[in-house]
């Protein structure tokens, strides 16, 4: 009997020191690694043809300008080339967005309100 809750309260106590550690792998293995948030935020600009009559996709390029645990913020700027056109000299922003890592929500930075917004590609310009 002595051997028997010996063994279960081992148990119990390697249970309680475990389970955070699993908790914790698990909720890291559904958070978005850089590369997978640019790579969503590429896809949904394409699918949505958020630049199609401004910009070909062929001629933005993205750039990290912020990383932290919650999120990547993004900058989109113009390339500059034979290709593309304009001073190379220059890669004016076109925009910016966050990437949640763990809800792959993304926002958009408004200048003129000077502040975040859930990116919705009706408003986009």
């Amino acid at each position: 009997m002595k051997i028997e809750l010996g063994l279960i309260t081992a148990v119990v106590i390697a249970a309680i020191f475990i389970s955070p550690i699993i908790a914790q792998a698990g909720s890291q293995s559904h958070s978005l690694s850089e590369d997978a948030a640019l790579d969503l935020l590429h896809r949904t600009l394409k699918r949505d043809r958020v630049y199609e009559k401004r910009i070909s996709l062929d001629c933005i390029a993205y750039g990290t300008e912020e990383t932290t645990n919650a999120y990547f913020e993004f900058v989109l700027r113009e390339i500059h080339n034979a290709k593309c056109g304009g001073d190379p000299e220059t890669s004016p922003a076109i925009d910016r967005y966050r990437v949640y890592r763990r809800s792959s929500k993304i926002q958009q930075w408004e200048a003129a309100e000077d502040k975040w917004q859930p990116y919705r590609p009706t408003e986009t310009k």
